[in-house]
């Protein structure tokens, strides 16, 4: 198990992220906490039109995506944006323990899980690191 302003691309750096949630609170939270930590983050989205759109226009290094997006699939979301954008990191995060999803994620396109306990920038670089390794 794979664990853990402007366009963003300058390099594999990973810098800034969008984060897709269907909980507003959460959102803010995670928000903070992770530009706390040194992760900028250039979006939110609830949806996922909403969060296609903003990741088209602002070209972040990773994405994070909650697996539950309301009547939407956080996995289903992930293989559009990979498709949409080859070489994305997409991290999928969840309430869920990992050993929960661990079988869904692993047949996902996305970078790796991270539990929304333990979200942080470094769990974000680390995961998105050892992929690119």
């Amino acid at each position: 198990m794979r664990v853990i302003t402007a366009v963003c691309h300058a390099s594999r750096v990973v810098r800034c992220c969008v984060i897709v949630d269907d909980n507003e609170r959460f959102l803010a939270v995670a928000r903070a906490s992770l530009e706390r930590d040194g992760l900028e983050v250039v979006g939110t989205a609830t949806t996922t039109a909403e969060a296609l759109a903003k990741v088209d226009a602002l070209r972040p290094d990773v994405v994070l995506v909650d697996i539950a997006l309301g009547a939407e699939s956080g996995f289903a979301l992930t293989r559009r944006l990979v498709e949409r954008h080859p070489g994305l990191a997409v991290v999928l995060i969840s309430t869920r323990r990992e050993e929960d999803v661990a079988e869904l994620v692993e047949a996902s396109p996305a970078a790796g899980f991270v539990w929304k306990a333990r979200l942080s920038a470094g769990a974000v670089r680390d995961l998105t690191s050892a992929r690119d390794a």
